[in-house]
């Protein structure tokens, strides 16, 4: 067997897959942007190299003797015909045996979102593939969200009272190593969320309780939201696609529950009060 592409090996979910592979001895090449920078991070076993989507003469090397792709959309990239489109035509015309798509809950039916769009060319090119689409990450709290928390204690996010599927991006990452050992996972799709949907009421009841201080849900508006995170020289295009989401459970669309997780890892998901356990250092 060939070695394992992972895309996003400095991520959240590509991270995890990371450390699982180093702990199965399986196989992985690390694609990195600055070799230089992130170069020497990884576990052993990974062979960490270079690679731009936006530089097609990269290709060849990050892709010697690998036979299989976890691929994730780096989050500043939106012109995806221009800058992942030519990486897929690579893969489609040297016999990839796999890739595996880190997509987004719902994608079928977004045809606006640039995972759609990657999905769709995926299948034009006939690559064989698996497109895993999870909820919303419970680690953006301790990313994206993790500042206000720990500082400001309040979670300023748009979603109203709706309720969110939270999965865990541990879940998640098992989810693709597996989806990449398995052949029988092979040109399907998982919807990949929690197996209970919270408010974000709720979210702050627990935060509050494992952190023993009080944790504010604000519900800003969506105006109020765009508008403070680009005072805070928040990326406005990232911004953007943050309010969609977080539209999405405004309006009650986010808090799907699916069997996904179940199915492929043969248990229930990561609960979210144990990932509030498990990250409680990130907001002391």
């Amino acid at each position: 067997m060939g070695k394992i592409l992972i895309i996003g090996a400095t991520g959240n979910v590509g991270g995890e897959i990371i450390k699982i592979c180093s702990r199965e001895n399986v196989a992985a090449v690390a694609a990195v942007s600055d070799f230089a920078k992130s170069g020497s991070r990884f576990e052993s076993g990974i062979e960490p190299r270079r690679f731009d989507f936006t530089r097609p003469e990269t290709y060849p090397d990050v892709m010697q003797g690998v036979t299989k792709v976890f691929l994730m959309r780096p989050p500043a990239v939106s012109n995806v015909r221009r800058d992942i489109y030519p990486f897929l035509e690579y893969c489609s015309r040297n016999s990839l045996e796999q890739i595996v798509f880190l997509s987004l809950l719902g994608a079928e039916n977004l045809f606006f979102t640039p995972h759609r769009r990657i999905e769709l060319e995926i299948l034009r090119l006939g690559i064989p593939h698996t497109f895993l689409r999870p909820s919303f990450f419970m680690q953006n709290l301790t990313t994206t969200h993790r500042d206000e928390i720990r500082n400001e204690s309040e979670i300023f996010v748009p979603a109203g009272t709706g309720v969110t599927s939270f999965v865990d991006v541990r879940d998640i990452a098992e989810a693709a190593f597996l989806s990449l050992r398995t052949p029988k996972h092979l040109n399907k799709a998982y919807e990949l969320t929690g197996s209970k949907a919270l408010s974000y009421f709720e979210v702050a009841k627990i935060l509050s309780a494992v952190l023993k201080r009080p944790i504010t849900y604000r519900k800003p508006s969506l105006f109020s939201f765009i508008y403070r995170s680009w005072q805070k020289h928040q990326n406005l295009s990232l911004v953007l696609v943050m309010a969609i989401i977080y539209t999405t459970a405004r309006f009650g669309q986010a808090g799907l529950i699916t069997e996904g997780l179940p199915k492929l890892l043969g248990r229930m998901p990561t609960s979210f009060g144990q990932f509030a356990v498990d990250y409680k250092d990130c907001w002391i």
